[in-house]
C-alpha cells in the first residue's frame, strides 16, 4: 500500500498549496507557464490531485484570482477600520492598498500577471467588474462623488504606472498620494 493511503489527508492545505505554486509559477515564469503538468510537478501532488481540486486550468485560475482578491479586500477592510472618517474611507483605503503593493514585490507581481490575464479572460474581467460594482454599490453614501471616483481612477492608473515601471522616479509620490487622499474629504 502506497503511503498515501496512510497519510493524512489535508484538503485545504494541498489547495493552498497548489494556489501558492500557481501563484508563484506565475510570477517566475508568467502566466503561460502555468499548466496543470507544471503545477502538479512543482507542488509534488499527482495530477489526479490537482484535478480533484481544480478540474481544469480556468478553475485553477479563477481561485488564484479570488484569493488575490480576498487578501485585497481584507487590506482595504483594514484600512477602513483604521480610518475614522466615513466620507471617502474606500476610496482611501483603496488607495492606499493600491499604492503599497508596489511596497510588497510578490503581491505586486502577482497582480501583475493577473492584470495581463484579466485582458485575455472574459470570465475574470467580469468577474472584476462584479467587484468594482459591488464595491460601488456598498459605499455608495460614502463614495460616490466625483472626486472619490477621481482618486479610485487615479488609483488604477497608479496600479497600472507601477506594472509597467513607467513612472519610476518616486519623488513626488508621497505628495501625489497625499493630494488624492485630500480628494477624499470633499
Amino acid at each position: 500500500m502506497s503511503l498515501a493511503h496512510h497519510r493524512r489527508k489535508q484538503p485545504l492545505v494541498v489547495r493552498q498549496q497548489l494556489l501558492d505554486v500557481a501563484a508563484r509559477l506565475t510570477m517566475e515564469q508568467g502566466m503561460s507557464a502555468v499548466t496543470l503538468d507544471a503545477i502538479s510537478g512543482a507542488s509534488g501532488v499527482s495530477k489526479g490531485g490537482l484535478l480533484h481540486h481544480f478540474p481544469t486550468k480556468n478553475a485553477l485560475l479563477d481561485a488564484l484570482f479570488e484569493s488575490l482578491l480576498d487578501r485585497f479586500d481584507a487590506d482595504i477592510n483594514e484600512r477602513m477600520r483604521e480610518d475614522a472618517l466615513p466620507h471617502g474611507r474606500f476610496s482611501r483605503a483603496y488607495l492606499h492598498a493600491v499604492a503599497n503593493l508596489k511596497e510588497n514585490p510578490d503581491e505586486s507581481a502577482h497582480w501583475a500577471q493577473i492584470t495581463v490575464a484579466l485582458l485575455a479572460e472574459p470570465r475574470l474581467r467580469q468577474r472584476w467588474r462584479a467587484w468594482v460594482q459591488e464595491r460601488t454599490e456598498e459605499y455608495v453614501g460614502t463614495d460616490s462623488s466625483v472626486e472619490a471616483q477621481i482618486v479610485r481612477f487615479a488609483a488604477d492608473g497608479l496600479w497600472l504606472a507601477d506594472m509597467l515601471g513607467s513612472h519610476d522616479d518616486g519623488s513626488d509620490r508621497p505628495a501625489l498620494i497625499a493630494r488624492l487622499v485630500e480628494l477624499t474629504n470633499k
